[in-house]
This record gives structure tokens, C-alpha cells and sequence, in this order.
């Protein structure tokens, strides 16, 4: 089980998480629980870092940063002791979860779950703070923001867990955001793929590197909400949404648990900006010239265009990148103007991406059509395309993101019917 900050947020709320978990332990469950610091607690400790030195060690940040989730572990071991359970906290180095890459942006390499799963066994409700491991060299890491939900995939795949429950502010995973679309369904199950895709292109449910992980050892996650009544029932038997593989999807379209459509949701997100370079000479290894500084950089692109080359052997490339590298990409891309080759950089970051995805669109033709057609009904002029086998993307106008959510979600039959019909 894992819960994030805002259901961490002071002690009325771990207590009422304290009671989620023990109702799953009445049930007989062995339960490992993965908390976040309290909201805003990890923002607050940043600040402390910078304030300390602007150029901070990030072996040291990860010490500081570290300690949010460590109180709240603590913390819900003590509220469940309080309430009778058998309960205690275990940090990242005391499992230990073995972490691999830079400080700050670590990634999970293997957890030790052997005494963990002793622990469980014997009755104890291990409490384990999300978003933190240790190095080969002994030092505390973090895993980035977002890194909880990694986490608890994590230990959930070393103790051979039958799912893994992420309770969140929201209470499943939906067609599209609720707040645009009023008629946004919450789908009962979608693949990892589709999970993968719809994280990837801005759906916030989940962070993106907890679904590939999932996918990768096969753990069923769950999302559902944790703002529940104390008299709720447990999420055996009130679900959110499942993420499972393809196969067992199948299993549950073929049971008539599940309903199949060509397009699962729509996702959109305002976080890119475009960038475009005039008349780039059109040869060999150019466009390298462009992507390989971005790319040390650790600057990802996303879509990518290339123009139909000049009649001077030129051509025009545009592309995405995070809103928040903009600067750092251009500063880059103007370094490298002489190597590069370009005219002009042009950048604009009032755009928007907004993505339609579903497994479907393996089997059935005509959902790009669909989109270009609903789109351009409506006189919204796509700027770009990029697509994959389960994605088809466009770059618009960020003032238009919330009349083509709606328009998307109308046209490819996903909103929900009115209770009257």
C-alpha cells in the first residue's frame, strides 16, 4: 500500500491511513505500506538546500531531502501501535534498497526482501518511506520527484505482492481530466502499456517510471483514493482502477468485466515548448548536431519534425522540449550555432500537447482520421504529429486545450451517459 503527501498531511490524516491499513491486516493480508513526506514537506526542505548553497552537494541534498519521508514513516508506526497493531518503520538503507545512478535522480537496482517478508509473516506492518535507497557507496539517495510511487512497485515486486495499492487524491484513473470533462468515466482497468503512454503524456495518476517498473516484474498496481469515509469499505471490495497486463485485460474483457474500447482516454499537457530552426543544412549528420548537446544535456525531446528540404539544401526542424529546460535548450542551441548551421531559433511556449491513447488502435483503423476530422471541425490547427502503436499526438495551441480535451473525449464516445438514460 502507498500514500502519497496529501493523505500524510498531519497526524488527523496518518491516523485515518493508520485505519485503512489495519482494515487490510483484519482481512488477513500481509501488508508493507510506502509513505511520502508530508505535502509540501519536500518543497520546504529543498528550499533549505538552496538556502544553505545555492551550488549544493547532491550527496548532501539527498541527506536533507530524505528526512520527510523518514518522519512520516515513523510517524504511522507509532499511530498504528497506538491503535494495537505490531508495526514498525524500516528506511531505505535498512532493507536495503540498493539504488543506482546519480544522487537525486537514483534509480531502484534490487531490494533485499527476505527480512522484510519474515517481518510480514509474523504479523508486523513493515513501514517503509518511499523516495529514498542507498548507494553502493553507503550514501543516502533519492529517486526524484515522484519517486514514492516507484517505491512501493519495488517492494511489492521483491515480496512477490498480489498488488499494489496506490491510494491517491483521486480515486481511479479516468477517461480524461474530470475537471475539463464533466463526463470523464473511471475505468475500472487499463493496460501497462496504455498506463505508460497515458503518464508519459501528461496524466498525472502516476509517475511514469513506477508504471515501467510495474509492467517490467508484472505487479498489479491499483489506484484509488485514500479521501474515503472511516466507515469505507476496503479496496478488495471497492476498487479503483486496475493496471494489469495485456493478457489478463483480455481475460477481464472476455469475462464481461470489463468493457474493450478503441480508445482508452485523452491526455493533455501544457509543461512543453516548441522549438524551431530555420534553414538547417540538409546532410548527412545535421540533425545529430542539433540533439546530441540536448541530449548530455539530459534534456528530452519529444516530437520532432523535419520540414521537406529546400531548394538550397536546407531544411526547417522543429521540436519539443519540457517548458522548464526552454532556457537551457536555447542557450545550448545558440552556443552551438556554428556547428548546428541554422538561421534563426524561434521558440514558443504557449502550445500544448494533447494525446489520444488506447490499445485498440492496434487493431482498428480510422483513430487518427477521427481526431484530425473532430479537430479540424472545430477550427483547431494542429501543429504536429507524432504518434506510436498505441498513441497519436498533436502539438496545438495551449488557449485551445480544454475545447479539444472536450471535443476528443465527445467524438471518440467516451463520455459517460447520463444517469437519467
Amino acid at each position: 500500500m502507498k500514500f502519497g503527501g496529501t493523505s500524510m498531511a498531519g497526524t488527523e490524516r496518518i491516523r485515518r491511513v493508520a485505519n485503512i491499513v489495519r482494515k487490510q491486516t483484519a482481512g488477513g493480508n500481509e501488508v508493507a505500506v510506502v509513505v511520502s513526506a508530508m505535502a509540501g514537506e519536500t518543497d520546504r526542505l529543498v528550499n533549505f538546500c538552496r538556502e544553505a548553497n545555492a551550488l549544493y552537494d547532491p550527496a548532501e541534498y539527498d541527506v536533507v531531502v530524505a528526512s520527510g519521508e523518514q518522519v512520516t514513516s515513523g510517524l504511522l508506526a507509532l499511530t498504528l501501535q497506538s491503535l494495537g497493531a505490531k508495526a514498525r518503520s524500516w528506511l531505505g538503507w535498512q532493507l536495503p534498497v540498493r539504488t543506482i545512478e546519480a544522487h537525486a535522480k537514483a534509480r531502484v537496482d534490487s531490494i533485499d526482501g527476505e527480512a522484510l517478508g519474515k517481518s510480514m509473516a509474523e504479523g508486523e506492518i513493515a513501514v517503509i518511506p518511499g523516495f529514498q535507497g542507498v548507494s553502493d557507496e553507503g550514501r543516502i539517495t533519492t529517486m526524484g520527484r515522484g519517486g514514492s510511487d516507484t517505491s512501493a512497485v519495488a517492494v511489492a515486486a521483491a515480496v512477490g505482492a498480489d498488488r499494489c495499492d496506490i491510494y491517491t487524491d483521486v480515486d481511479g484513473v479516468y477517461t480524461t481530466d474530470p475537471r475539463i470533462v464533466a463526463k470523464a468515466r473511471k475505468l475500472k482497468a487499463v493496460t501497462y502499456e496504455e498506463m505508460l503512454e497515458l503518464a508519459s503524456v501528461g496524466a498525472k495518476v502516476l509517475q511514469t517510471r513506477s508504471v515501467g517498473l510495474a509492467m517490467k516484474e508484472g505487479v498489479r498496481v491499483q489506484v484509488l483514493s485514500s479521501f474515503v469515509g472511516d466507515d469505507a469499505v476496503p479496496a478488495d471490495e471497492l476498487p479503483g482502477t486496475m493496471i494489469v497486463s495485456e493478457e489478463e485485460m483480455n481475460e477481464l474483457v472476455e469475462k464481461g468485466l470489463v468493457e474493450r474500447q478503441h480508445v482508452t482516454g485523452i491526455a493533455h499537457d501544457k509543461n512543453e515548448a516548441k522549438v524551431i530552426l530555420t534553414r538547417v543544412p540538409d546532410k548527412p549528420g545535421a540533425v545529430a548536431h542539433i540533439f546530441e548537446p540536448l541530449a548530455k544535456a539530459s534534456i528530452n525531446v519529444d516530437m520532432i519534425i523535419q520540414n521537406v528540404g529546400r531548394d538550397k539544401g536546407e531544411t526547417d526542424v522543429t521540436f519539443t522540449v519540457p517548458q522548464a529546460d526552454l532556457a537551457r535548450a536555447q542557450a545550448l542551441l545558440e552556443d552551438k550555432r556554428d556547428d548546428i548551421g541554422y538561421n534563426r531559433l524561434i521558440t514558443d511556449s504557449k502550445i500544448a500537447k494533447i494525446s489520444v491513447v488506447g490499445v485498440g488502435m492496434k487493431s482498428h483503423a480510422g483513430v487518427a482520421a477521427t481526431m484530425f476530422q473532430a479537430l479540424a471541425d472545430r477550427g483547431i490547427n494542429i501543429q504536429a504529429i507524432t504518434t506510436s502503436e498505441i498513441k497519436v499526438s498533436v502539438m496545438i495551441d495551449e488557449d485551445e486545450t480544454e475545447l479539444a480535451v472536450r471535443v476528443l473525449h465527445t467524438a471518440y464516445g467516451l463520455d459517460a451517459a447520463d444517469e437519467a438514460a
